[in-house]
Formats: C-alpha cells, structure tokens, sequence
C-alpha cells in the first residue's frame, strides 16, 4: 500500500460518522448493507449519510454495488488488512514478524 493511500483511509476513518459507517459495515460482512439500512441501524440522516459513504468510497474503503433499485456498500476487506498490514509491518522492534500473511500474524 502507498503512503498516499495510507493517508487518504486514515483521513476517511478519522471522522465519527465515518468510522461507525465503517465498522458497521464490517460487522455486516460480505452481505453489505443498503443505505437506508444504515441509515435506520446508525440513525444517520440520509444525506448525512451519502455524504459520507462517498468519502469512504473514495478512500477504497467501502464498495458499491448495485442490485436492481438497491445499492448494497460493503466494507473493502482487502484495503483494510492492506491498512493494517501497513501499519504493523516490522511492528516487532524493527523486525520482520514470523509470518506477514495478516497484520493480526504479530506476536510482538
């Protein structure tokens, strides 16, 4: 992951709203969740909301897709463990930790 990319996610997650949008579409998984459902699950004023999703999306933290008349917004799990990975690389004094297949791999 670029430094630039680093920075624009942290940015995106450094805001309240934001990030409650963030993990609560981290908890919902690969299913995702409409923005009307987050919206009435976070009591987030919908153009509040889209605001703010648009801010996440374009960090490449949250995905969109459409379904029909629905737009499902997903959690990007790969640019998460991409962001963590970044900042726990060589977490271990300097080091290169045992494994580096997931940021979570760091026994320090």
């Amino acid at each position: 992951m670029q430094e630039t990319d680093v920075i624009r996610s942290l940015a995106a997650l450094a805001q309240e709203v934001r990030l409650r949008v963030f993990r609560a579409l981290v908890v919902a998984g690969q299913e995702g969740l409409t923005p009307g459902g987050l919206s009435e699950q976070l009591g987030i004023a919908p153009n509040t909301l889209s605001f703010h999703l648009k801010e996440l999306t374009h960090a490449g933290l949250v995905s969109q897709e459409r379904q029909g008349r629905n737009l499902i917004y997903r959690a990007s799990f790969a640019t998460m463990n991409e962001l963590l990975a970044y900042l726990t690389e060589n977490c271990c004094q300097g080091a290169a930790c045992a494994t580096s297949d997931t940021a979570a791999a760091c026994q320090c």
